[in-house]
Parts: C-alpha cells; structure tokens; sequence
C-alpha cells in the first residue's frame, strides 16, 4: 500500500490480537486510515467475507471505492459494497462495505453468519441503533453458533473500556493517528443574543476564508440551514460551495468530496463529514457547535428533530477533519469558557429513538425485550413497552411472540407502521409509503396536506423544494412495488389510516383547527393552512410536542374512509365521568375509534354504580367536606386510635386512598358539586367501625356529655382538651367537674342567647369566685332569666322566669 498512513503502524498488533483473542477494539483518531486500511489487512488473514458497517450510505460507497483504488481494481471485485437500493458484489468479492441495517437483515436471515469470516463494526462511537442491535447480536451468535467468528469494534472518540468489556475483555489496540497539527480557535465574546444563526455562522466563514488557505469544511445543522448560510455568504470570486447533506443525490455528494479543480472549496456540511470521509483538499473546519438529532417521546409516540450543541467528542472530531493531510485550523462558533458546559458524548440513539423496530428485530430472534442481550446501552423498558403496544395494534406482535404478519413486516426496508400500510394496501401504497420514509419534498411554506406530495411524484413543479428527494421516492417506490402484495385498492386517506392507526384527528370545537387524535394526544394546524376546516384527519407528521403537537403533515379523512379501514375497532362505548367544567357526573354513550369519539349521545337509564364510581373522581377534585358532626366523630376516632390501634385511620389522606371502600355504598343519588356539598360523611364514616369498635370508642371518647336536664351536648375533641359548650342556667346544681375519664372536659358556658361568657376546667371553684361578677354583669342584660345568689343550691332550668 503506497501513502503510508497512521494505521500501518498498529495493524501488525490489531492482527495478533484477532488470531488470539478472535475480536478486537480499536481506537483511532480522524485521519487516521483505519477505515480503508484494517479490512484490507485482514484479507490474508480471515476465511471468508469481511463485512464491514459504515452508519452512512455515502461513506458506505467511499470507504469501498477508495479500497478498490487501492487495489487497482473496480468496486465489485475484491472490494463491494451493499446499500439500501444498490450493491455492487461479486463471486470473488471478499470485502463488502454494507450499511447497518443490511447486517441485521444477514443475521436475521442466516444467524450463522456463512461465508462470513469477520464483522468490522466502523465509526461505533456515532452509536446508532442499527450499529447496536448489530453487535449485540453479533455476539450472541458468537458465543452459541460460530466461535471463530472475528469482531473488530472500531471508533474514533468512543471511550473503549465499556465496549471491551461488553465483548468479554477484548483487546484494545489504539493508533496515534496522523501528526498534523489542528490549531483552535474560539470566539473571543459568546455570539449576541437575538443574532441570527445563519448570520453568525456567515461571519464566521467569511473570516476564516479571509485569514486561511486551503478548502473549508463548514459543519451546520441541517439542509435548511445549509441553503439560507449558502445564500447569506459573501466569498470572493474564487470560492466554489458545495452543499453535502444525506438527502442529496449521489452526484452532487461525490462533487463535495472530490478535490477542487480550481479556486477553493467551500463544504456545507452536516454531521455526515464528521466521520469516514477524506475531503482532500480541506484544510480549515469551521464548527458552528449545532447537531440535529431524532428525539422519541414515548408519551405521545412521536418523534422530533431537535437541533442540540454537539459534545465535546463530536467537536472533537469535526476539528480532526482540519488534519487528516496537513496542518489545519478549527474554527468554534463558541467560546473557550462555553466549552466545559458540553456534554462530553452525544446520546446512543437507542436513548432517544423510536424503538417500534428494534423491538420487532428482537420478536424476531426470539429474544423478547432483549434482557439476555449484550447492549451498551439496554433499553428503556418504558419505551419498549409504548413500541409493543404499537406493534400489537398493527398485528406484528401477539401474547404468543411475532406473528406471521410481524415476520412479513421485519423482511421490509420500512417502520413496521409504513410495513403494514404496504402488505395491506398493496402496490398502490408503495409510493406513499417511500414518500413518508424520506423528508418533506415540498418547501415548509407549503400546506401540511399529503396529498400535494403525492402530486409532487407525479407532475414534479415549480414548488418542489428538493428535486433529489422525489427521484430517491420514485426509485424507492419501485423497488417497494416489486415487495407488495396484490390488495383491493384503497386511496391514499385510508393506507394512512392504516399506518398511522393513534393519529387519527378530530377537530374539536371552536374556531382554533385543534385536534384530538385516537392515541389520546393533542395537535394544532395552522389556521391559514387549507385543511384547516377538515373534520377527520390522519396526522403523518408533526414536532413531536409533548403537549400539543403541531401538524406538519397530513392528509384529510372522511368517516365512510375510516370505517372502511377500521370498522372493527369502532365501537359504542358506555361512559360514565366526572366533568370538571361542569362539576357534574356526565352518562354518555358515545361511538368511538380510540380517544375520537365520532357519535354522542345520552346514556338513559345509566348504570347507578357506574355513576357513583365516577362521583369518586369528583370527589378526589372537591375534597371531603364533613360536617361538623363529622368532623367531631374524626377526632373522636383520631384520639382514641392513638391507644387502640384496632380502629382504622381515618386521617384525611387514608380516606382518599380508600373511598372506594367506604364511600362508594353511600354515593347513591348524589351526582353534582351541590349534591356532595349537602352530603353527611356521619353515616358513611360510622359505618367503617364495626359493633365492637364503636363501644370501644363510645367508652373511651364520648360523643356527648349529658346535662342534668338530659340534654346531649356534643364533646369536640379535635383541640388539646375535649370542650363542649352549654347554656349556664343548665349547669346549676353542679357540684363536680364534668370529665372525660380522668381528663377534665373544657366547658364555655354560654349566656341565654348562647354567646360565650366563662371558660373553665374547674367548675367548683367558677361557681365559688367568679360567678358573682357574671351575675352582676348577666342580671342587667337578661333580667327575665334566673341569676340565683347561689347557683350550687339552684335547680338547672332552659326557662326564663315565669311571667307575673
């Protein structure tokens, strides 16, 4: 091999290292040459096909040409490659650069692996879930099927020790990489707020072209962002730019990558230049510290681009673009003080993902959610769950495993929603079906409606945004059709229906277009949008909003069209619910597909438990109110449960976690916020405590202290002592203090219109000293009531005096 590289001086090590231990893991800076050189110099010494990852279909092909070059021969000889929608292979091919999901296919259909000698797992640190599930199982069958299959884990940034010991301590081999120094630069002040992105990244290049030689390599979020800093871009004469981003064509990515003919090269990249390719004649990166990424919120099952800072390992590897064949410069967008606040790796997408496939390729080989495979980074189970939950709606998954329909699923390059929507729908489906796995062709100003897209494919104009995204779709739709079924031919509204069965929409009402969907989630149109009057919708494509997503694609859906699709999961339903707007219990019988309730109507004659039960619900939002008999038999059961642990607790919190076991059987009729409010808990609450319970606490805490004159005065023991409060004329006569057990009652006795005029613990000692006083004051103010000179001798009377 001529133009020796970094690499060479480690492979003698990465090869001992495989005929011993039969895997490997490798660490290499950028730049330095790992990925053309280590299958190559593994040829001599595996049997068999080595198969090599690459996470991206350009640098899939790159990696395979530039190894073909260096054998002096074209791709599909010794060296090919294998990419959705291409290969290039033959009987002699030795090496095979595939992108992941090829490899998942190799396994799920051949677990042995034959013919296959080795598997090169390249650029492992970008930790895609393809790559994971890959070597996962990879290793499965490693350990029960083929012992001397080689595994080699290469990456650039990733931290080596975890992935090691994943493979039962595999050696780690590590290259230095290329001595070609990078120099950095940051910002000297943090870019101002309310400035434009495009505007600060625009400045940025244009400074750097100003102060280097040489092509430049810009890193950007994304395709939009790439067009509008093209546009904003001021270079001189001699600056050619080339965009290179994952949508475009092949040819136009190839004239990114191929050294300038003349003048310099200006590369607008995204995340696709950070790892496997050598833009030759580039010299100076310019990082503007943006990555898109796919976000999966379980709870409303969608996913969401998110534009996030880079880590400190992507930024890393970006600067090393800059060195790879001479010295170089990096510029940040952000300041060296900015820098600590990073995070030091971008998530495994198998954190962040939809995980619906991944699941199904588990079903697939059998290994349930995956537990007893060796993940990085196993899964989140709650996520999982919600993927499951999908796939047994479609029919992929039963309580038995994967059906029949889910294996059928699994052989498609599709998501198992736009998998089903294809064996259902037929060769018909196979063009929306490419259309929604690729990105929106129409320009964002368009209307969200899907069936402009459709019309796109077919009469191509002047509206089209990305003309290469409608050429991969049609091709993408050719090859589809050649993998459907025949079907009865359904139109576009009702195939949606079928992949996208929980984004089914109804406009709620009022003027805003809001929607509810069958999944149970919200979403928004644009109010200007010409769909924005529809009825019944099916939503394809929204910002994954938690809370309320807003719609970016859909396409308009009549009733007769979803019955015709989903008539059997539309059925009359029986609901009985608490209505927080009108603080009432509502009975409906209403038609619905999941959440979306196409017919409503009155439930006459509703279930009486139902109703109560959903009288519980309004209860939990209005509180307790007990009435003051209540209240006091509360703290009656509170004091006594203090030293007879047998009674049950009747604290506030207890009772509402259990109203299903005391209150239900006494919710009979009450059906409203002013019908709770009238309701005595007493009865209820009595009725938790059994015969002997309550002599318990009627001997230990009385309800009533009982008068001379038989009146039943209620004790309230809800304060530090237990009180009762009684008319003073009723306790003439009284010679001893009232208690309760050995505790002394606290008594306000009352004048005759019942307001408070002495309050004591020692009734003796009030008749003896104070009284006189309230009798000389009382006598003035209710002369026609008795004020006897010794009230100990006087009779207890409720009477004024008789009349003369």
């Amino acid at each position: 091999m001529s133009d020796a590289l970094p690499i060479d001086g480690v492979l003698p090590d990465l090869r001992a290292a495989i005929a011993k231990a039969g895997r490997a893991v490798l660490a290499a800076p950028p730049g330095a040459g790992k990925t053309t050189r280590v299958p190559l110099a593994l040829l001599s010494d595996i049997a068999g096909r080595i198969v090599m990852l690459e996470p991206r279909r350009l640098a899939a092909r790159a990696a395979a040409e530039r190894m073909a070059a260096t054998l002096n021969e074209p791709v599909g000889e010794t060296v090919g490659y294998r990419i959705r929608g291409d290969a290039k292979v033959g009987n002699a091919t030795r090496i095979e650069v595939v992108t992941e999901g090829i490899l998942t296919r190799m396994l799920q259909s051949d677990p042995e692996l034959t013919g296959i000698g080795a598997l090169v797992f390249d650029e492992f640190h970008e930790r895609s879930l393809n790559a994971d599930l890959g070597l996962a199982l990879a290793w499965e069958v490693r350990g029960a099927l083929r012992d001397d299959l080689a595994l080699i884990v290469m990456s650039a940034t990733l931290d080596t020790g975890p992935v090691a010991a994943l493979l039962g301590d595999a050696p780690i081999v590590r290259s230095e990489g290329r001595a070609f120094p990078v120099e950095t630069k940051w910002l000297d002040t943090p870019v101002r707020s309310g400035t434009r992105f495009e505007a600060a990244a625009s400045a940025l290049i244009e400074r750097a072209v100003a102060e280097t030689k040489g092509g430049v390599l810009v890193f950007l979020p994304g395709e939009g962002e790439i067009r509008r800093v093209a546009a904003d871009l001021r270079l001189p004469a001699d600056c050619h730019i080339h965009p290179l981003f994952g949508a475009m064509d092949m040819k136009a990515q190839r004239a990114a990558i191929r050294p300038a003919e003349t003048g310099r090269k200006i590369v607008l990249a995204t995340s696709i230049a950070e790892t496997s390719l050598t833009i030759e004649d580039v010299r100076v990166v310019v990082d503007t510290g943006r990555a898109r990424r796919a976000r999966f919120d379980p709870g409303s099952g969608m996913s969401r681009l998110v534009t996030e800072p880079v880590s400190r390992a992507e930024a890393d590897q970006r600067r090393g673009r800059a060195g790879r064949v001479a010295e170089g410069t990096c510029y940040r967008m952000w300041t060296k003080g900015e820098e600590g606040a990073l995070p030091a790796f971008p998530p495994a997408e198998i954190e962040v993902a939809d995980l619906a496939p991944l699941v199904l390729e588990l079903a697939l080989w059998g290994a349930g959610d995956g537990k007893e495979l060796a993940f990085l980074t196993p899964p989140n189970p709650g996520v999982l769950n919600e993927a499951r939950a999908l796939l047994e709606d479609l029919g992929a998954l039963d309580a038995t495993g994967i059906t029949a329909h889910g294996k059928a699923l699994s052989r498609l390059p599709l998501h198992p929603r736009l998998g089903h929507m294809l064996m259902h729908a037929g060769r018909d489906a196979a063009p929306l079906a490419a259309l929604m796995a690729e990105r929106d062709p129409l320009p964002r100003s368009a209307s969200v409606d899907l069936a402009l897209r459709l019309e796109a494919l077919a009469r191509p104009g002047e509206a089209i945004a990305n003309r290469g995204v409608v050429e991969r779709v049609k091709a993408e739709a050719k090859r589809l059709t050649r993998l459907a079924p025949d079907a009865p031919p359904m139109n576009p509204a009702e195939m949606a229906a079928l992949a996208y069965p929980d984004r089914v929409g109804l406009r709620r009402k009022g003027d805003q277009p809001r929607y509810v969907l069958s999944g149970g989630k919200g979403a928004v149109l644009s109010e200007d949008d010409p769909m924005a009057g529809a009825r019944l919708i099916v939503v394809t494509d929204t910002d994954g909003n938690p809370r309320e997503a807003r719609i970016r694609q859909a396409i308009e859906i009549t009733e007769a069209e979803l019955r015709a699709v989903h008539g059997a999961q539309i059925g009359w339903h029986q609901v009985c619910e608490w209505s927080k707007r009108e603080n009432r219990v509502i009975a409906r019988e209403q038609e619905r597909f999941g959440a979306v309730v196409l017919a409503d109507r009155t439930w006459k004659d509703a279930d009486p438990d139902a109703m109560a039960r959903a009288m519980l619900d309004g209860v939990r939002q209005l509180g307790l109110t007990p009435s003051e008999a209540a209240r006091r038999f509360l703290a009656r059961v509170a004091l006594v449960r203090e030293s007879d642990a047998d009674l049950p607790d009747m604290s506030e919190d207890a009772m509402m976690d259990r109203l299903e076991d005391w209150l239900l059987p006494h919710l009979g009729g009450v059906r409203t916020a002013a019908d709770w409010k009238g309701f005595d808990l007493l009865p209820a609450l009595r009725a938790m405590l059994d015969w002997g319970q309550m002599q318990r606490l009627d001997q230990a805490a009385p309800a009533h202290f009982v008068t001379p004159l038989d009146s039943k005065i209620p004790i309230d023991y809800s304060g530090e002592a237990p009180e009762i409060a009684v008319r003073l004329q009723e306790m003439f006569g009284v010679t001893e203090h009232p208690r309760v057990g050995r505790t002394p009652l606290r008594v306000t006795l009352l004048s005759p219109a019942r307001r408070p005029v002495q309050t004591t613990t020692d009734l003796p000692s009030f008749w003896a000293t104070s009284y006189e006083d309230v009798r000389k004051d009382m006598r003035g103010r209710y002369p026609k009531h008795p004020w006897p000179d010794d009230p100990v001798d006087a009779s207890p009377t409720r009477r004024a005096k008789p009349r003369r």
